[in-house]
This record gives C-alpha cells, sequence and structure tokens, in this order.
C-alpha cells in the first residue's frame, strides 16, 4: 500500500479515508515503546514511530483518552491504556492500539471504535495474558494478526466487523458523525454514492431492504414507494436514513425539459487531475472510450438559463462524443459543479381559474406539482403555456 499519495485532499477537507494500517505498541519494560505487531507489517517505519512514541505510550494523566497525532503524511488514531498488576514488570502493562490514515482524513467516526476494541483487548489481557505474551506466544501472535487483518479488512469494505475469542464477541460499526439531513421530498430521486458491495442485508431493516432494489438514479420518491409498495413516509424515513449515512443523495428528477446553469465550482473541473478522471469514468457512454475533458467542460459551460438539456443534446450530439448526457448532469449535479433551475408556474390574477391554479401560488416547483397531482411534466407545462393568466418563474 502507498503511504504517500499524490492528491488533492487537505487536513480539514472533511473526506473519509480507509484504515490504512492497524498496530499495536507497548511500553516495554527495557527496551521502552516498541510496536509488536501491525497490519500490513513495516508499514510504519522506525523513525516515524520514534518521533511519535512519547505521544503513543504517553504520561499517564493521558492514559484511556483518545488521542489523535498528525507525522508527515500520517494520521495516528490510539487509545492508550494502563493495566495495572504486580505480575508485570514495573507493576503496569502500557499499550496502545493505533488506526493508521491519511493525513487528510476524517476520523472522527473511528475514536468509538478504537477505544472499544483496545477494551476488548484489555478483557482479553485481563483473562489470559494475550497481549503481554505475544513474543513468548506464537498462537497468540498468530490470533492477533489474524484478528486486526480482519478488522481492517471489515471496516473498510463493510464498515463493520464482529470478533470472537473464546467467550468474549464484540461488535464494531463504523458510524459516521454529521448534522441532520434536509427533508426528503416526493419529486427528488435518490442516487447511491457508494457502489452495491456496501449493502449486505443483513444490515438494514426490512423497509430498506424492500426500497434498495428500486434506487435506480431515476426514480422519484414517490414512483420508489408504489413500485416497493411500502408506505410513502417510511420510505422518505428509509432515504433520510441513507442520506445521513452518507450512502445516498438527493438529486432533481432527469428531464431533456430540464434547465441547468452552472456554479463557481465548475473551475475545478479545469484543474483537478483526480475530478477529472472520476468525471471521464462516471460520464463516459460505454467503458470502451473515454471522452475528451475538452468536450466535457463545453457541454457543462453550455448549461445557462434558456437553455433545456434537449437544446444542448443537438447542439453538441453527445452520444458523437462517447458522454451520456444523464451522466454528465448527474455527476455534474452531486459534485456541485451545476446547479436546477426550477420553474414555478405563479398566477398573477386575484382569483384562479380552476381547481390546477390554486396550486400556482410560486412555492411548488413543476417537479414537486407533477407528484402532488399527478400529472406529466410535458401536459402540465401545456396546460401553463394556455392559461393566459399564469407565468413562470426560473429560479
Amino acid at each position: 500500500m502507498e503511504k504517500n499519495r499524490n492528491t488533492s485532499y487537505f487536513e480539514g477537507c472533511g473526506r473519509e479515508g480507509p484504515i490504512n494500517c492497524i498496530f499495536l505498541t507497548e511500553f516495554h519494560h527495557t527496551a521502552g515503546p516498541k510496536i509488536t505487531c501491525q497490519v500490513p507489517e513495516d508499514y510504519i517505519p522506525k523513525d516515524t514511530f520514534e518521533a511519535v512514541s512519547v505521544y503513543i505510550i504517553p504520561k499517564a494523566q493521558l492514559q484511556r483518552s483518545t488521542l489523535t497525532i498528525t507525522v508527515w503524511s500520517l494520521k495516528i488514531l490510539g487509545f492508550p491504556v494502563r493495566i495495572d498488576n504486580k505480575k508485570y514488570a514495573r507493576n503496569a502493562f502500557y499499550f496502545n492500539l493505533c488506526f493508521v490514515f491519511d493525513s487528510w482524513a476524517r476520523t472522527v467516526q473511528y475514536e468509538p471504535l478504537v477505544k472499544k476494541l483496545s477494551e476488548y483487548l484489555t478483557a482479553m489481557e485481563v483473562e489470559s495474558n494475550f497481549l503481554s505474551q505475544q513474543e513468548q506466544n506464537s498462537s497468540y501472535r498468530t490470533r492477533l494478526v489474524s484478528m486486526l487483518k480482519q478488522v481492517l479488512h471489515d471496516l473498510n469494505n463493510h464498515k463493520m466487523c464482529t470478533l470472537s475469542e473464546g467467550t468474549m464477541t464484540t461488535h464494531l460499526k463504523v458510524v459516521r458523525v454529521c448534522s441532520d439531513p434536509s427533508p426528503v421530498l416526493d419529486h427528488q430521486v435518490p442516487v447511491f454514492l457508494e457502489t452495491h458491495d456496501m449493502f449486505r442485508s443483513e444490515q438494514w431493516d426490512l423497509t430498506t431492504q424492500q426500497v434498495l432494489p428500486y434506487i435506480d438514479g431515476m426514480n422519484h420518491v414517490a414512483k420508489i414507494a408504489s413500485e416497493a409498495d411500502v408506505e410513502n413516509n417510511l420510505v422518505k424515513s428509509c432515504l433520510q436514513n441513507l442520506v445521513y449515512y452518507g450512502l445516498v443523495s438527493m438529486v432533481p428528477i432527469f428531464q431533456y425539459s430540464n434547465m441547468y446553469t452552472v456554479t463557481p465550482k465548475l473551475r475545478r473541473l479545469a484543474i483537478d487531475k483526480r475530478l477529472q478522471d472520476e468525471c471521464l469514468r462516471t460520464v463516459a457512454k460505454t467503458g470502451r472510450q473515454m471522452p475528451s475533458v475538452r468536450d466535457v467542460f463545453r457541454m457543462y459551460t453550455g448549461m445557462t438559463h434558456g437553455t433545456t438539456v434537449r437544446d444542448l443534446c443537438l447542439r453538441f450530439d453527445p452520444s458523437a462524443l462517447h458522454i451520456d448526457e444523464r451522466r454528465l448532469v448527474q455527476f455534474g449535479v452531486l459534485e456541485g459543479l451545476i446547479r436546477r433551475i426550477q420553474r414555478f408556474p405563479v398566477v398573477v390574477t386575484e382569483c384562479p381559474t380552476g381547481p390546477l391554479q390554486t396550486h400556482f401560488t410560486g412555492l411548488h416547483s413543476v417537479d414537486e406539482l407533477c407528484c402532488l397531482i399527478g400529472l406529466k411534466t410535458r401536459h402540465l407545462l401545456d396546460q401553463v403555456e394556455r392559461d393566459s393568466n399564469t407565468v413562470f418563474i426560473w429560479k
């Protein structure tokens, strides 16, 4: 695994990264602080460990506290523990189980896991000297290496892990710490932000298991509720939960009559190589031939007030450029490169002329009204166009 990655990420950017390494260190009564086990092996160089060992095995005042240490390109998260007992040299055994990340990674969600896993190892040490006998007992060492490999693999791939040793079992789960998401609306479309490998059936409640197959990046919330035969509010709660955990994001319905406009974030596409590569992989019509950054950028800059997606396709012919226009729009919205320009019908007379016009208050977008009333967008737009007392507000 590469220790120094070329990346545009920076500390405080809010991005989450994988656990790159897990290591166990202890205070040897003659040799001082030393790493007794790490997965993968030799990930932490000796000079790096020596530079921060005083913080990894700290003074008594910092024992049983979550500590985060950033050194060069690494961020080390640990929970130092001291076990007092006369059977140990110096009457105490000091150890620290540490997770290692890239220096830019957000790690607050791993703090409870490091503490819980350290307490699990403490219980094993009290019961059978599992940690303090690592060098003398090869069986203990083999079991510890296997355990740390399992934790590293399961947390990185599934965000959860179950460990069982003898009569003791512990369950670890990564829980993201973030603010509550905005309410999910009927006319919004859920889009996966993670691969389907992240969704194991036993991880989710029955409602979520019913809803997941209908999330395809095209179905809006009301349609998902209908096709999954699940009550609408339950679907919204389920999706809001997935949004909270960063597995799903909500985007507007895609239609060729939609209009979009660029945001200041589009300049990132011109300078960020990582974003360019991710964009090209996502918007490519097939995996055989990639579009060019220039053509993708031209299509984004062509999005403006008064220009629909249909107009854009007639002008650029995205198929000939190896671009999938639906994925282009979806990627742009998810990355904040573009935003949807919504239409809000408003009746300009004091008295609405029919039951449909009572909804034209300027507070509800066309997407929202179509879901509320049960009309197709084209039919609603035709009725508004024929009504001289109704106008559109675009914003």
